[in-house]
This record gives C-alpha cells, structure tokens and sequence, in this order.
C-alpha cells in the first residue's frame, strides 16, 4: 500500500500520529526522570558512605545553624547596629573587588566578542579560538582560580579580583558576541568603503547600536559578582566573606556579628539588584522607545 502525503491523510490519522509523538516524548521524559533520580539517591548514598558521619542522619540538624544564629541576634538585637558599622568597610571592599573585576572583565569581554562575531571579526579565521577561548574561561569556577592565585600571590582582594575578572570576561564575551551578531552591518560597510580602519569600524559603526545591552549585561554580571566576591572571602580572598568565614568559625558568642553581616549583605544585594535592574530597564526599553 502507497504512503500517503500529509495532505491526503484524514484528521484521525493526523491525531494519531500527534498522540503517538506526545506519548514518545512522555516516555522519554520519564526515563529521564528516573535516571535522574536514581543517580541523585546513588550519589546521596555514595557522599554518605564516605562522610565521616551520617548524611541522612544529619538532615535533622540542618535547621540548627540558622535558628542558632537567629537566637542569639534576637538576644543581642541592640549591638547588631554596632556590627553594622564595624562590617561596613569590609562590604566596601566586596563591592570594590566587585566593581573592579566587572570594569576589568567588561572592557575585555567587548574585544573577545568582537573578535569572535561572524562579520565583525578582525581575523575571521581565528574565529573559533576565541570562541573556546571564552569557554574556556566561563567554564572555570571562580573558586578554582583564586585558590590558585591565592596558593601564588597569597590572601587579599587582589587574587579574587583578578579570578572573578577571568570568569567576567568568558561570560561577557559570550553574551556580548550575541548582541554583536544582531547589529546592523551596513554602517560598517559604510566605513570600510571610505577606507576606515578595523578599530574605527567598531567604535563608530557597531558600538553605537549594542552598548545599551552591552552595559545592561555588565549591570546583571555586577550583582552576580558582588556574590561571588563574598563566597571568595571564604577562601581568603578578603571582604566581607573572609569576616564572616571567622565569625562562623568562633560558633557560639559571635552569632549576632554573623547575623550583622548577612543583614549588609542581603541589603546590598537587594540595593544594587534594584538599581541595576532600573536603570538595565531604562538602557534597553527607554531606547527602544527612543528609535520608534
């Protein structure tokens, strides 16, 4: 019997072959699911086994920590003030190690995506380079450099600022290259007809049209950072992370410092994502509204 062509199909047939893809893609869900599953209880079984004491058994002290910390805040409520102020500089220099490592990363990840955007690239052929290049640096965690950093140049803000800059600059550039391949190419064709140079063709013909999404991913990246910087205290990489890695450390009596800064570090999170997302929505719509 001949194949019928879609058009000579009946709606019955139509509806068969549709259920019959939806119960495919159900089953194939499901064993992925499974897998899934299995290999997560495989893993909790594994991290148990090799724990030195019992995994499952210490899920029911998971709360402990935080009521602890929340305990004696309350009965020390009157000094948190005090470790407001005391913790201060120390949130300065997280947010500065941020600040810089975003700059830094920011302004590198603009030539990495340029050099890396089909049409725009100064040397197509090494396209693919600086691809994996990017990759490479956003694939590697930011704990990872500065421990070796650390291991090499010893504790302070330098090795973090320099290991959050590294990843900044793989994840900018990539997300920076997408922006760059919606550009409208006919400027640059423009300048490269009256003879301008590669460097002048960017900065007149492109930068122009993507700097407003360029600068709102900066923005998002800036708050990623800001966490990332704290985590890298605990390492000691200095900030507000390191003060707070010494008050969890002490345990009992030292609760409310370590209640104070999770107080500035939240507060600054919620203040730089509210700030940033503003003015992200002032770059991105105000100027859409701007070119109508």
């Amino acid at each position: 019997m001949a194949e019928l062509s879609p058009g000579q199909l009946s709606v019955g047939q139509i509806q068969s072959s549709y259920m019959a893809q939806i119960q495919r893609k159900r089953l194939y869900s499901g064993l992925t699911m499974l897998v899934f599953l299995l290999l997560m209880i495989s893993g909790f079984n594994t991290a148990a086994a090799r724990n030195g004491g019992s995994f499952w058994g210490g899920l029911d002290n998971f709360f402990d920590y935080p009521s602890d910390v929340i305990r004696e805040a309350i009965e020390k409520a009157a000094e948190i003030p005090g470790h407001l102020v005391t913790f201060f500089p120390a949130l300065v220099e997280t947010v500065n190690i941020a600040a810089v490592s975003t700059l830094v990363g920011a302004i590198a990840g603009i030539f990495l995506s340029l050099l890396s955007t089909r049409g725009l690239a100064r040397w197509p052929r090494l396209i693919p380079v600086f691809r994996r290049l990017a990759d490479t640096m956003r694939a590697i965690p930011e704990i990872v450099v500065a421990l070796i950093l650390i291991f090499v140049l010893g504790g302070g803000p330098v090795p973090a600022m320099i290991a959050i800059a590294f990843h900044t600059t793989g994840a900018l550039g990539k997300l920076f290259s997408e922006v760059n391949e919606n550009a409208d190419l006919k400027p640059v064709d423009g300048l490269s007809s009256v003879g301008a140079t590669w460097m002048q063709k960017m900065l007149l013909g492109v930068v122009p049209q993507v700097a407003p999404n360029w600068l709102s991913y900066a923005l998002l990246r800036f708050e990623i950072n800001i966490r990332a910087s704290a985590i890298l205290g605990f390492v000691g990489a200095g900030g507000l992370g390191y003060e707070l890695k010494t008050a969890i450390q002490w345990g009992q009596g030292k609760y409310d410092d370590a209640a104070a800064m999770f107080i500035l570090l939240i507060l600054t999170i919620i203040f730089v994502d509210q700030l940033s997302s503003f003015y992200r929505d002032r770059l991105v719509h105000g100027t859409q509204k701007g070119t109508h």
